[in-house]
């Protein structure tokens, strides 16, 4: 129960701790990140990343969206039996799908929603050239995770060392995702800031969820916000944004020609004097 969280404290404890594909609370970040949202009725959405799916039953029960369920490491079959049990079957269709090659139409959905997964494939500078084709002109792209309160030039703090590794390396500030999505040209940020708090929210899932995991436990703790938190970003494709055409293959013939060069004496003496 969370008073911040009015949406998914109506959702029973067992079956959040039973959906977890992560470490952060789906439902939370995908409440937070839909308060900066305009979803509605019939809407096509994405959820990009969506692990075992709690967050795509969320988004269908929430806004009565069209959910395609989409994610590549955990199992599409586990997925659907938790859409059905949710009496989602009708509205929310688990894919096994990687990021980087999606099977669906150009402007298929009305929106794209990633949960704590976006920062696996999306700092890519070409990325959101890509994820836009799917989305209708207009349309929305929003993330919410893990990330920085202010990005780290120079070494790792002290205090972050002992739970720091180098695939960390991808997360980032809100600014920074305003910065990477405003130079691609795609797509006008609506938003882009840091949950209120968020670490606290962050240290209280941890402690609920993976007692054991003292290391990063104790970087929360010890960190106190100053670095950690959690951050998204809203924006719309711009409509009149020139999308690069994905390049699946590049159609040559080949020609044969000689490997060296005719050996003349006069070719001997124009290479070698």
């Amino acid at each position: 129960m969370s008073e911040r969280f009015p949406r998914t404290s109506r959702y029973h404890p067992d079956w959040i701790r039973s959906s977890v594909s992560g470490g952060a609370n789906s439902l939370w970040l995908a409440e937070w990140l839909t308060e900066a949202m305009s979803l509605g009725p019939g809407m096509r959405v994405l959820d990009l990343g969506c692990g075992r799916g709690a967050s795509s039953v969320f988004l269908h029960r929430e806004f009565d969206v069209q959910v395609w369920a989409t994610d590549l490491w955990f199992s599409p079959d586990e997925r659907m039996e938790r859409i059905r049990d949710a009496g989602a079957e009708h509205a929310a269709f688990p894919i096994h799908a990687d990021a980087r090659s999606l099977p669906f139409a150009a402007g298929f959905f009305d929106a794209v929603v990633s949960i704590d997964s976006f920062v696996y494939y999306g700092t890519d500078d070409l990325y959101l050239n890509y994820l836009a084709r799917f989305v209708r002109p207009g349309g929305q792209i929003g993330i919410a995770g893990a990330g920085l309160m202010q990005e780290i030039d120079g070494p790792t703090p002290e205090h972050l060392a002992a739970w720091w590794e180098p695939g960390m390396a991808n997360l980032h500030s809100a600014q920074w995702w305003r910065r990477h999505w405003d130079r691609s040209g795609v797509a006008h940020v609506d938003v882009a800031d840091s949950m209120t708090d968020g670490w606290k929210y962050w240290l209280e899932w941890q402690r609920a969820i993976a007692p054991d995991n003292q290391v990063e436990i104790d970087a929360l703790t010890a960190d106190r916000g100053r670095h950690l938190g959690y951050v998204r970003a809203v924006a719309r494709r711009r409509p009149d944004a020139a999308l690069d055409e994905p390049i699946s293959s590049v159609p040559v013939t080949y020609v044969k020609r000689p490997l060296y060069r005719p050996r003349t004496r006069a070719g001997v003496a124009d290479l070698y004097g």
